[in-house]
């Protein structure tokens, strides 16, 4: 049998036999989930960007493939500000304001 598939194995057989797994201490026995901890710790490389001038630096390691689809979403949100603001200015049938209360006959 593949060596790796034995050591994959080695806890159902302590199981099995209710042996202590193979490299196992007692205080990982009596404590199962004391290092799940370790998982949801932050790498400090990703982190590591305090300053702006960092971040800007980090924006190198974005592929050149996407730098056109950037542009093509800032023109995009250009244009419906543009538009939206104009529609705001120049359109007089808009309500702009609450109307005034009707006088009681």
């Amino acid at each position: 049998m593949n060596p790796t598939r034995l050591l994959r194995l080695q806890p159902l057989r302590a199981a099995a036999l209710r042996q202590p797994a193979f490299r196992q201490s007692a205080s990982r026995q009596t404590r199962p989930f004391h290092n799940s901890r370790v998982m949801f710790r932050a790498k400090a490389n990703e982190q590591s960007a305090h300053t702006i001038t960092q971040r800007i630096r980090s924006l190198k390691k974005v592929p050149p493939e996407l730098l056109p689809l950037g542009v093509v979403i800032l023109f995009a949100l250009f244009a419906a500000g543009f538009a939206m603001t104009r529609k705001l200015l120049t359109d007089k049938t808009l309500r702009l304001h609450k109307n005034p209360p009707k006088p009681a006959h």
